[in-house]
C-alpha cells in the first residue's frame, strides 16, 4: 500500500544507477565478491549504498533490477543478481584465446519486503572491466505494496 502523508496517498520514489569504477581490469579474485558499484549516477531515495554495493528496499513493493558488464574475453566472467543471499539471474562468459572482449547482462522483476537486500555478486576466478562506466547496476520501484 502507498504510505499516508498529510491525508493523501503518495508513492515513494526509489531509483538508482551506479557504475563500477575501480581503474580497469577488476579481478579475478580467489573468493566470491559482492561488487561495489561505487560511482553513483542517481540514488533517489538513498536505498543503494555505494560503500557496500547493496540495495536495501525502503518499502515493500515490486522492483526492477538490471546489471551490465564489459570484460576482456581471455578470462571468465560471471555476475549474479542476488536477493538476500539467493541467486536470482546471472550472466556469464567462458574464456577463449581468440575473443577480445565480452559484454553481458541480465534483469529481473522482484517482489521485495522492506529491508530485503539486492546486490550483484561476482564469482571467484572471474573478472569485469571497472572503468569508463561500462559495468553498471540499476534498479527502481515499479509499485509499492
Amino acid at each position: 500500500m502507498a504510505n499516508q502523508q498529510r491525508g493523501f496517498c503518495y508513492t515513494p520514489h526509489v531509483a538508482f544507477s551506479a557504475t563500477l569504477e575501480h581503474g580497469g581490469a577488476y579481478g579475478p579474485f580467489n573468493t566470491d565478491k559482492t561488487l561495489v558499484f561505487n560511482k553513483l549516477i542517481t540514488n533517489i531515495g538513498d536505498a543503494y549504498s555505494n560503500a557496500t554495493g547493496i540495495f536495501v528496499a525502503p518499502v515493500a513493493g515490486i522492483y526492477y533490477f538490471t546489471f551490465f558488464y564489459h570484460a576482456g574475453g581471455k578470462s571468465k566472467s560471471r555476475l549474479i543478481l542476488c536477493k538476500d543471499g539467493e541467486s536470482i539471474v546471472m550472466s556469464s562468459d567462458h574464456s577463449t584465446s581468440t575473443d577480445g572482449a565480452d559484454n553481458g547482462g541480465n534483469a529481473a522483476v522482484l517482489q521485495l519486503k522492506e529491508g530485503d537486500q539486492v546486490y550483484v555478486h561476482m564469482a571467484k576466478d572471474t573478472h569485469v572491466w571497472a572503468a569508463e562506466t561500462q559495468t553498471s547496476f540499476s534498479g527502481f520501484l515499479i509499485s509499492p505494496m
